[in-house]
């Protein structure tokens, strides 16, 4: 072949792979906020300007806080995420709990909040678009992040086979619940056992799994069928698998491989048929590194290994979840089956979406025990939110993109409590707007009412 015809071969084969990446990258904008304007945007390869004006190229967002005109979202050059800038909006945009500059474009992450007036909106990017099996519940996995379609996916494709999975995740993931999908599409005509292996006596830990004879032991006065047998035909759920005592790991292993158990006490082994699913909150690779977690059994149990992501992971979901908490709760409580919702004001709703969540869902219940038992008695805003709450928000440093330095916005004084009283009354009592004053973020001027106990001047409690 001759230098030329290489030539334009290699030049259509990078054009051709660069244009299949471009192709292969997903990104959507999820609007969680407020409730009545939820839905998701894609975005497409060409720029896109937010607002709330209904004409060509113009995304309608009808909100009386978004201009016309607020914000252009455009592909970097790079085709892998994108920018964001504000074009001149009334009332101003953030990314991530920071006011975005006029003359800065920002680029975004995925992950990232981005707020026009009182909208708020998820960024989330993804390299291949997982695909919804509709064999998978999603009201035992709710949720419309990319994480947890990734999650519905990967739970499809492991549920039939009967080999063992092992659940990997923080604590209070949902990893049970996800046990739980996985047993009821293996169709396995046995039940459910769940067992929390932190949990079990170091001394009894054989025999609560596999068994034991009568006289096996002193207190052993009858046989017991231990936790396998009694899930003959089902599931076996071992959570906090990484708890597990090693001399006791050989024998899950065999209970794995050859599909039998011997009882404490027993002199012949007895056969099971059971799907074992595995959990932990551990990094189980390097609890094989150092001697605690035998390599062979890590092996088997990870025929299928799914990750269930954090909360931070899926923030598009996360104010989801706090009205399915509530829903629960009153239910739980009252008996209703329909609960008022927690009606959460723009900067309340941003700070939960900020949060880290280190609890995950365990930490949203809390939340909603908190805030449940003032559902339908009006908007709840952030400096009402609980101090530990406040405490996990840390709001990022956007990534500017030019290389100018963003504009700094006028910062005055820290006001004395009758300017603020009066910067208050002279704007009705509005938080934004004192904020714009001040040159301050919305949370500063939140501390300052709390710490003059000025809560009355706000807007609504004059």
């Amino acid at each position: 072949m001759s230098a030329l015809p290489q030539a334009l071969h290699l030049t259509v084969t990078q054009s051709a792979i660069r244009t299949r990446r471009a192709r292969a990258v997903r990104a959507t904008l999820r609007v969680v906020h407020p409730e009545e304007l939820a839905r998701s945007l894609p975005l497409e390869r060409s720029p896109l300007v937010l607002g709330r004006r209904d004409a060509a190229g113009i995304a309608t967002l009808v909100h009386p806080t978004v201009s016309r005109r607020h914000v252009r979202l455009e592909w970097n050059r790079a085709g892998s995420v994108h920018l964001v800038r504000d074009l001149g909006s009334h009332n101003g945009s953030r990314v991530n709990g920071r006011q975005l500059a006029t003359d800065n474009p920002v680029a975004l992450t995925h992950g990232d909040t981005l707020q026009l007036g009182d909208v708020i909106a998820v960024y989330e990017i993804e390299p291949v678009e997982p695909v919804d099996d509709v064999m998978v519940s999603t009201e035992a996995l709710p949720g419309n992040s990319v994480a947890m379609r990734r999650l519905r996916a990967a739970v499809a494709r492991a549920g039939r086979d009967p080999s063992p999975v092992l659940l990997v995740g923080e604590t209070g993931t949902g990893k049970e619940q996800v046990a739980r999908e996985l047993h009821r599409l293996s169709g396995r005509p046995g039940g459910l056992l769940s067992v929390n292996c932190a949990a079990l006596s170091r001394e009894l830990v054989e025999s609560q799994l596999f068994g034991h004879v009568r006289g096996a032991f002193t207190g052993a006065l009858t046989d017991h069928p231990g936790l396998f047998r009694a899930a003959h035909g089902g599931t076996v759920f071992l959570d906090e698998i990484g708890d597990l005592p090693v001399d006791l790991q050989p024998k899950l292993l065999r209970a794995l491989q050859e599909g039998e158990v011997l009882p404490v006490g027993a002199t012949r082994p007895v056969p099971v048929d059971v799907r074992l699913i595995a959990a932990t909150n551990r990094d189980l690779t390097a609890s094989v590194e150092s001697g605690l977690f035998r390599r062979d059994l890590y092996a088997r149990l990870a025929f299928w290994e799914i990750s269930v992501p954090a909360l931070r992971e899926r923030r598009a979901d996360l104010l989801g979840w706090i009205g399915r908490f509530n829903r629960r709760w009153m239910a739980e409580r009252t008996g209703q089956t329909q609960a008022a919702p927690i009606d959460l004001s723009p900067a309340a709703a941003e700070m939960i979406l900020l949060a880290e969540w280190p609890e995950n869902l365990r930490g949203i219940g809390r939340l909603v025990h908190e805030l449940a038992s003032r559902a339908g008695q009006g908007r709840i805003e952030a400096d009402e939110l609980p101090a530990w709450l406040c405490r996990m928000t840390r709001p990022a440093d956007p990534v500017v993109v030019s290389d100018a330095p963003p504009r700094p916005r006028p910062r005055r004084a820290t006001p004395t409590p009758e300017e603020l009283t009066t910067a208050m009354r002279e704007r009705d009592g509005s938080v934004r707007a004192v904020a714009r004053h001040y040159g301050r973020d919305r949370r500063q001027i939140y501390r300052w009412i709390e710490a003059y106990g000025l809560g009355e001047h706000r807007r609504g409690r004059r």
